[in-house]
């Protein structure tokens, strides 16, 4: 019998050391920087030359020039309605985010036309839109509402605001300021100056230069034009008092709204309680 003693360690249960063969390939690092710099290379080309992907990437400054554009497709897709430009309105109450601040820019166009007939207005105008726009209308429990997309995240609608009127608005949303936006210069003086003047001194108002000046580019290259005055106090009987200036039978005659074209110019009345809003037009060539 053997009196040798055997002595057995217990396994060990920590981790073993690597062994030399579990470095990875060469050929596998150098795929995964291959990789790498790809990525980087579509990254920087991707943010130098893809369109925007939201909103926020867009400035006001950028926007500015496709707002004005919408603008002037609208008025030549007017046809025989009377226009009126509304003056710009830059909103810089609104946030991008808790830390950084942003504008808004809406641009508005009111088109009169004859009361019964907004619904097939708005659908005639859709149609004569640009294509990519993908402009419609639906009806809504409100009403025919147009809607189109004028690019660069900006949105168009369309809806009637009172029988014989329609309100179309152009509107960028909340988006950085960028160098702010710089809108659309004013052309010069043309037929729409006199037109309204006329329409102003026979509604008892002062002669004198327009109060407000709008323009936006044309699709053609012209430019359509709107120069407004206020009169006040009212004149009496002032549908009756402009009818002499309408050239035959004028577009709109309400209790709200008075349209007429004359010698190529479209003329909207705007009666309110205490005043008169009258606006005079050259627009674009449909």
């Amino acid at each position: 019998m053997s009196n040798a003693v055997h002595t057995e360690h217990p396994p060990s249960t920590g981790p073993r050391p690597p062994t030399t063969g579990s470095r990875l390939p060469r050929w596998l690092i150098a795929a995964t920087a291959a990789w790498a710099v790809l990525l980087a290379g579509l990254t920087w080309i991707s943010s130098a030359e893809d369109p925007p992907t939201v909103r926020e990437q867009r400035t006001l400054t950028q926007a500015g020039p496709v707002v004005d554009g919408a603008i002037g497709e609208l008025v030549a897709a007017a046809g025989g309605g009377v226009p009126a430009l509304s003056p710009p309105e830059v909103d810089r109450g609104c946030r991008i985010s808790p830390f950084a601040d942003g504008a808004t820019l809406t641009r508005a166009v009111d088109l009169a036309a004859p009361v019964g007939e907004e619904r097939a207005l708005l659908e005639q105008i859709a149609e004569r839109l640009p294509a990519r726009w993908r402009a419609g209308v639906r009806l809504t429990p409100d009403g025919p509402r147009l809607r189109g997309d004028a690019g660069e995240f900006v949105t168009v609608t369309g809806r009637p605001a009172t029988d014989g009127r329609i309100r179309f608005t152009v509107d960028t949303g909340c988006r950085p300021v960028g160098d702010g936006y710089d809108g659309a210069g004013s052309a010069p003086a043309g037929p729409e100056v006199d037109v309204l003047a006329e329409a102003v001194r026979v509604l008892n108002g002062r002669d004198g230069a327009p109060e407000s000046v709008t323009s936006a580019p044309c699709p053609g290259g012209a430019t359509a034009r709107t120069v407004r005055s206020v009169v006040e106090p009212v004149a009496t009987a002032p549908q009756a008092t402009l009818a002499p200036l309408a050239s035959g039978t004028p577009v709109v005659e309400t209790p709200e709204v008075y349209a007429y074209r004359r010698d190529g110019v479209a003329v909207l009345a705007d009666f309110q309680p205490d005043r008169v809003v009258v606006s005079a037009t050259t627009g674009c060539a449909g």
